[in-house]
């Protein structure tokens, strides 16, 4: 099947000393900021494109919907085309010497970072480790909730549990946290007879130690976690880099978010909830101001768009975008809905939360980006058994030629089909879209 390239050629510009832009111009520097107006590699994908991409964008969020794939894939291919999913595989959790990415929260969500990050998340295991041995829990650890309570909970009532889960660990090595409930390492329910904990109260333990740093994930069975100490996982260099404080950390962070973003206004790089980096209330401001003295950050007015929005410093806008990538719900450049809407115009919310009646473009639904805009949503499905992605649903958005959508969306179709090893496209008959690429890919 052919493969999917990204259009390349398009010059870019810095915008020293520039106060004030256009929205296209914002939207070609968010874009070019994840990495979509450079052309994807002419030869095989290897370690060195995988890091690029992971580092440019600063994180990838991991969801255990498999439907299509998982989550995590999807951004890198968004960006470099087909790919060996074994070799990201390997760098997560494969032998020590290869890994260049560790499993860690980014804000709330499980996610994959680059190593030279660990330091700068190091101020969040410390705020969980007050928790963890029952301090009161502090607003700047970014852990699930139910987590978040379990640990305060455990600390009042077991406060002994959290000692003796560390202990398994470190005589038995790696562990899933339902090998935990059995001194003998045989898998079950804890509410059975015989196990050793509450089933519940175990998995709160380990992942309050996961939250604190004391364990890291060392692989995944089925996609679930392998739990070992962290000393056991992440490479020694890593781990004993001196940890900066918190806020040089939050100012790290808050790097990442303004290179990953481009240009983006205080709540949608660091504000507490649906932003690049989540900080507590008014520490996010704080950063982002402290970044702005230092030059990092450039105040910037986008025309058409209330706010203040900053720019990063060495953001380019190209002259022109020529994107052709099926986005994942989980992708960043979409993270912050409200953002895709101003930047965009693309109205997107993940439908696997929505109910099935209230469902319009399908279950697991993929924008579809077309140079510098959004044309699109495509549903899609990968069945395994039958070797055949499906598009159930495929929907233009309003006011978008078709033709050039159907072309450049065949293509990636084409392209994803072939990374997935799957032999067949089928196209389904929901959408203003569909009959059109039934009839392109006869073709």
């Amino acid at each position: 099947m052919p493969r999917s390239r990204l259009a390349g050629g398009a010059s870019g510009r810095a915008l020293v000393g520039v106060d004030k832009i256009s929205l296209s111009e914002a939207r070609r520097i968010a874009l070019s900021a994840q990495g979509f107006a450079e052309p994807r590699p002419s030869g095989r994908v290897n370690v060195r494109h995988l890091c690029d991409v992971i580092k440019r964008l600063g994180v990838l969020q991991l969801d255990s919907v498999n439907v299509l794939c998982r989550s995590h894939y999807l951004p890198l291919f968004s960006r470099l085309g087909p790919y060996p999913r074994s070799t990201l595989d390997r760098m997560v959790w494969g032998p020590e010497s290869s890994r260049e990415i560790f499993e860690y929260f980014w804000g709330h969500k499980a996610a994959l970072l680059p190593t030279g990050a660990y330091p700068a998340v190091r101020w969040r295991m410390r705020a969980a480790q007050h928790q963890v041995w029952g301090d009161k829990l502090s607003a700047d650890t970014q852990v699930p909730s139910a987590v978040a309570e379990g640990m305060s909970r455990l600390s009042r009532e077991q406060p002994g549990l959290i000692g003796t889960v560390l202990g398994v660990f470190t005589e038995r090595g790696p562990l899933t946290a339902a090998e935990l409930d059995d001194s003998s390492g045989n898998r079950g329910p804890a509410a059975e007879g015989g196990r050793m904990w509450n089933w519940k109260d175990t998995k709160i333990a380990v992942e309050a130690l996961f939250a604190a740093g004391r364990l890291a994930v060392s692989d995944r069975r089925h996609f679930e976690r392998v739990y070992d100490l962290a000393e056991r996982v992440i490479p020694a260099e890593v781990l004993n880099t001196q940890a900066p404080g918190v806020e040089d950390s939050q100012r790290e962070l808050v790097r990442t978010a303004g290179r990953a973003s481009g240009i983006a206004t205080t709540r949608e790089l660091c504000a507490p909830g649906r932003s690049y980096v989540a900080l507590p209330a008014g520490v996010g401001k704080q950063r982002v101001a402290e970044l702005v003295e230092a030059g990092d950050l450039i105040p910037t007015r986008v025309e058409g768009l209330g706010g203040q929005y900053y720019r990063w410093r060495e953001a380019e806008c190209p002259d022109r975008v020529e994107a052709r990538a099926l986005l994942s719900p989980f992708d960043s450049l979409i993270w912050t809905r409200d953002r895709t809407e101003r930047l965009f115009g693309f109205h997107y919310r993940v439908s696997i939360y929505t109910p099935e009646s209230e469902r319009v473009d399908g279950y697991y639904v993929l924008p579809f980006l077309l140079g510098d805009q959004i044309v699109a949503r495509v549903d899609l499905r990968a069945d395994r058994k039958t070797s055949t992605l499906h598009v159930p649903v495929v929907n233009v958005e309003s006011e978008v030629p078709t033709g050039p959508v159907i072309s450049g969306l065949v293509q990636e179709l084409e392209s994803m089909a072939g990374w997935l090893d799957l032999d067949e496209i089928k196209v389904g008959d929901r959408g203003n879209l569909a009959d059109g690429l039934v009839q392109a890919l006869q073709n």
